[in-house]
């Protein structure tokens, strides 16, 4: 095996260093993990290296699971004044991050509290009760976003009530938050909203008449911006905090990580699908314009606004978090794991053996996930995974089955025929996850760049600094001529079994 699915990388990404080019700061900010990447680019060179890496993990206050916000913010200072101490001349920041979550500012500019994280369980019926008052094909037909019970939307309404939602004066997603302390500059980059199920997906405006019928204060939603627009400049204390007399632009990328992930997709041409996988996989199409059909309502597909207008036509799957969590588990009940040994041991275990559905609403919280596994194998009439490497495997055939589902739909939906899938993020390191992804399929998987939305972001800055090509085609092309991947091909003979899988596990065949 190639080693974990998902860690720091080892130096600079990509071609050989050839002298200095223009450097850029990107703050990338996962579902699990946080880093900042030093960036120097040229029109036929671009080279990523790793300066600051930290965890990001839930913190439960009186029942309540928060973001902390204030260590993101300190880590992301501490990156950038590393990233400062390595090139002094940074010619622009781009902060993205994970979607949905936001913080709450009063009428003077001050944060009214952690924000709570996703994951909390406050959300719980809230998206039923929103879909009876409000129509789930009148929420589809205006936002054209998946119902997913953690949507902004919804832990909006389930916040109606408190004192802090009353006395919000503005929101802010993640990545917009973290700019607004950087500079002072307030406002939403549209790729980020497009997510929280309060934007009109065909004008990319905010959904004024769904916001006012939810109940929600308009006071919240303030301008919004495109990526590669400014977003102001380091305030004077932050430039002292990061150790540079000069006034930084912050420049905003599609903030979204998926929407940058997908801009360092190294795609020859537009018949490609996309795997973003890390924490979650985000599996989908780059499409022109969105689909809003009664069949993609149905099927839960989401779309949201990509890089230069584009849509990003996808499906959520709950992705390497349930790996991550069995090896949380399993490290908290005192058994040390090697993950790239615990691979290369699941790859030998017996194929197919027992598949879940990864989007079971039961494997969203954190907890025993090798306990939830079992017990949905059982419940299933399947063989229970009896070692850790039976466990992963299982996860590992299952996410490759939820994989291909994903891609499958999207493409009969969207219309759109697909030759080849990209899979990018910490997922390509996991050979295992990207060969059984290719037999699902039935096609060839190119796996990276593992960096891609490190890429995407620090690409969409260089744009702006005009240091290369406008065209998305063209950054693509600079991608493919200095990132390595690896290409997995389908094993033939292998539909039948990997349809009866998907059979087993509700996914389709």
């Amino acid at each position: 095996m190639s080693g974990p699915a998902s860690g720091p990388a080892s130096g600079p990404v990509g071609r050989r260093r050839t002298g200095p080019g223009t450097a850029v700061a990107a703050v990338d900010l996962g579902a699990a993990s946080g880093r900042v990447m030093l960036g120097e680019v040229g029109p036929d060179r671009i080279e990523l290296t790793e300066v600051h890496r930290f965890d990001n993990a839930p913190v439960e206050v009186a029942g309540t699971l928060h973001t902390d916000i204030l260590r993101l913010y300190a880590q992301t200072l501490a990156g950038l004044r590393t990233a400062l101490a390595h090139r002094g001349d940074l010619a622009s920041i781009g902060i993205d991050s994970w979607a949905v979550d936001y913080g709450l500012l009063d009428h003077t500019g001050a944060l009214l509290g952690n924000p709570v994280h996703y994951r909390d369980r406050r959300t719980d019926g809230v998206a039923d009760r929103v879909v009876t008052r409000l129509g789930a094909h009148r929420l589809y037909r205006c936002t054209g976003v998946q119902l997913l019970p953690f949507n902004t939307l919804f832990q909006l309404v389930a916040a109606a009530d408190s004192p802090t939602l009353a006395a919000a004066d503005r929101l802010l997603l993640i990545p917009d938050l973290l700019a607004y302390w950087l500079t002072g500059d307030a406002a939403t980059e549209i790729t980020n909203a497009s997510t929280t199920q309060l934007l009109d997906v065909r004008t990319r405006r905010w959904a004024t008449d769904l916001i006012a019928d939810a109940g929600l204060p308009h006071r919240l939603f303030g301008p919004l911006r495109q990526p590669g627009s400014p977003a102001g400049q380091l305030l004077p204390q932050v430039r002292a905090a990061v150790g540079t007399g000069s006034a930084v632009p912050v420049t905003a990328v599609g903030s979204h990580d998926t929407a940058s992930a997908v801009v360092g997709v190294p795609a020859l041409d537009p018949s490609f699908a996309f795997i973003s996988c890390g924490t979650w996989s985000l599996v989908g199409l780059e499409l022109p314009a969105p689909v809003l059909s009664t069949a993609s309502q149905a099927a839960n597909f989401s779309n949201e606004a990509g890089v230069d207008g584009t849509t990003r036509y996808l499906r959520n799957v709950m992705g390497l978090w349930l790996l991550q969590e069995c090896l949380r588990h399993w490290r908290a009940q005192g058994h040390p794991v090697d993950l790239a040994a615990l691979l290369a041991q699941a790859a030998r275990e017996r194929p197919l053996a027992a598949v879940v559905d990864p989007d079971d609403p039961t494997f969203l919280p954190p907890g025993d996930m090798p306990a939830r596994l079992a017990q949905a194998c059982a419940d299933g009439g399947q063989p229970v995974p009896d070692s850790p490497a039976a466990v992963v495997r299982c996860i590992m055939d299952s996410l490759a089955l939820a994989h291909h589902a994903a891609v499958t739909q999207a493409a009969a939906l969207a219309g759109r025929d697909v030759s080849v899938v990209h899979l990018v993020g910490g997922g390509a390191r996991n050979e295992l996850l990207c060969q059984l992804t290719a037999d699902a399929c039935g096609l060839p998987v190119v796996a990276g760049p593992v960096e891609a939305t490190a890429l995407g972001n620090v690409l969409v800055q260089a744009r702006t600094l005009g240091v290369v090509p406008d065209e998305l085609a063209q950054l693509r092309a600079l991608l493919r001529r200095t990132q390595p991947v690896r290409t997995y091909q389908p094993t033939a003979g292998q539909r039948h079994r990997w349809s009866q899988a998907a059979t087993r596990a509700g996914l389709g065949s």
